[in-house]
């Protein structure tokens, strides 16, 4: 079983990389290989289509944020490995 906290490569997706800045929710997104990825969503490195589903998030203020908000209900949740 994996853990939560510590996703596999092969487990998580193309995802978001959230954190708290000056109290606001600030979501950047990654390809699954960890390129980061321009608004078109495009990696040059794969050479694919991203589609993030995944959020990863910076600490666990941030983490606790996106759990507690409704809209992220249905979106798979990770907390950063240090």
């Amino acid at each position: 079983m994996s853990d939560l906290n510590n996703p596999q490569p092969a487990e998580k997706g193309d995802y978001f990389f959230a954190e708290m800045e000056e109290g606001e929710l600030v979501m950047k997104p990654f390809c699954q290989c960890g390129n980061p990825l321009a608004e078109e969503y495009y990696c040059e490195k794969c050479r694919r289509q991203c589609r993030c589903t995944d959020v990863v998030c910076a600490d666990e203020t941030t983490f606790r944020f996106i759990q507690d908000h409704p809209p992220f209900k249905k979106v798979r949740v990770f907390l950063a490995s240090k």
